[in-house]
């Protein structure tokens, strides 16, 4: 299987995509954009939010929702204008926030990241409410973040730990428990990054440095499927299209190898299906 490069678009260090209604979306890190694409009409929006945006996720009652050096923002996509929620680390200038998604009640998770390399990082929720609640930590790079269909786990990566985290979730609350290790990357010379799961719970996982998705049943303990990339920066993917069975995955640049495809959207068909995501309900 080859993943083909699509769009027109093409990223420093692309991250995040996350599929709803009929488009997708994702970042464009270090660029400062959010890119919305309709594969369906090849239709491509761009919003520059004018510093580093780790997560974007839709707002059920119109509009975006980000994340990036300066807390959360809602992002009007008439005007590209964003206001600000609320940013949990302002003492803290050597940490941006990084990957996020909504929980299946539409509540926004998202986690930052050290960019010096400590762990000075954390998990936080954005309730509907807009009331922000930090949930883990410390970490150094919040990655990765998903549940199950049954919405009894959440699943969540640490980069630099190089273990996928599984963790009890009451929906109704929000609450976390009962921590573990479903899978511990240790082995692998790369490092996982951005995740989605699909209808029957696997793990699909991007592994940074590793140019390849893998698809890790956690049920099993087996890794049941390896994507190759032609890029050595894989950072995250995501299920879309009419079927949800359209894997699309972003990349990102790595100075001094110039890969001529690096930094590009990528879309393969695994022979999976993927679950509806949520949207923010705030």
């Amino acid at each position: 299987m080859t993943p083909e490069p699509i769009t027109n678009h093409v990223s420093a260090w692309g991250e995040g995509p996350i599929w709803h209604g009929d488009r997708l979306l994702y970042v464009d890190i270090e660029n400062h954009k959010i890119i919305s694409l309709t594969p369906s009409t090849g239709e491509e929006k761009i919003w520059d939010v004018g510093q580093r945006v780790g997560t974007v996720v839709p707002r059920a009652s119109g509009g975006l929702v980000w994340a990036g050096d300066n807390g959360f923002f809602f992002l009007d996509e008439a005007t590209g204008l964003s206001t600000p929620i609320a940013d949990p680390e302002p003492n803290l200038p050597d940490n941006r926030f990084n990957d996020g998604k909504c929980d299946p009640s539409g509540r926004l998770w998202a986690g930052t990241i050290c960019l010096q390399k400590r762990p000075d990082a954390a998990l936080y929720c954005l309730h509907s409410d807009l009331r922000l609640e930090k949930k883990f930590g410390p970490v150094t790079n919040s990655n990765g973040i998903i549940w199950s269909r049954d919405t009894r786990t959440m699943f969540y990566i640490d980069t630099p730990s190089k273990k996928i985290r599984a963790f009890d979730f009451d929906n109704a609350t929000s609450a976390i428990s009962n921590e573990r290790v479903v899978w511990d990357t240790s082995a692998d010379p790369s490092s996982p990054d951005g995740m989605t799961i699909d209808s029957e719970d696997r793990l699909w996982i991007a592994f940074c440095h590793g140019a390849k998705v893998v698809c890790f049943n956690p049920a099993t303990q087996q890794v049941e499927m390896q994507i190759d990339l032609p890029c050595v920066e894989t950072t995250a993917c995501a299920f879309g299209g009419p079927d949800l069975r359209d894997l699309y995955i972003t990349t990102g640049k790595k100075p001094g190898l110039g890969e001529p495809l690096a930094g590009r959207l990528f879309v393969c068909r695994p022979g999976a299906q993927g679950v509806p995501s949520s949207a923010f309900g705030g």
